[in-house]
């Protein structure tokens, strides 16, 4: 059974709880005032897509494909990144609320986050290489085995990382979040 392709469509306060989005190949679309919230949305292709004001909180994105997607303004409590479907993922999350996400293992390159909360988020085995956390909140986020190399971490804060389980060669970081790389040596900085 072939799946509809639906290209540069605008959806517009929609709630998909309790009816799923069509299955398809969505590109170019927008989602504004979406709620997903608890939905389905496994085995969905979204492909240059944008989100805004969207709410992903706890939503199901087993196999899903996210091809230079944008997510702008949208809660995203406890979204399960390391289900999607790892094929060509691409991303960038601005103004969003990530906390209790997890992105284990996933390979995310040159991955931009812009004005973030990424508390408790689950970054273990993951790879950052190159990426952007630009005035991102990283209260309590778990990093470890991370590759964090060439990193921007110089805006972010209320970070906590271990460099010796981390490789984090040429990473930034401002001189006010630097006791964060101290923490598991339980010293005071002034």
């Amino acid at each position: 059974m072939q799946i509809p392709f639906i290209v540069d469509k605008t959806y517009t306060g929609q709630d998909f709880t309790t009816n799923r989005l069509s299955r398809a190949e969505y590109e170019n679309c927008i989602f504004k005032e979406c709620n997903f919230e608890n939905g389905l949305l496994d085995g969905q292709n979204f492909m240059e897509c944008t989100f805004i004001d969207c709410n992903f909180s706890s939503t199901n994105i087993t196999n899903t494909i996210f091809k230079e997607v944008d997510f702008m303004n949208s809660k995203m409590l406890g979204v399960k990144f390391e289900t999607c479907n790892t094929f060509l993922i691409d991303f960038t999350f601005t103004d969003c609320n990530l906390n209790f996400s997890t992105f284990y293992e996933l390979t995310l390159k040159k991955q931009k986050f812009i004005n973030c909360s990424l508390v408790q988020v689950d970054f273990t085995n993951t790879n950052l290489n190159q990426s952007i956390f630009k005035n991102c909140n990283l209260d309590k986020a778990h990093f470890e085995r991370t590759k964090l190399e060439k990193v921007d971490f110089s805006t972010a804060y209320n970070i906590s990382l271990d460099p010796e389980v981390n490789t984090i060669k040429k990473a930034k970081f401002s001189s006010s979040n630097l006791k964060g790389l101290l923490t598991k040596h339980d010293i005071t900085v002034i």
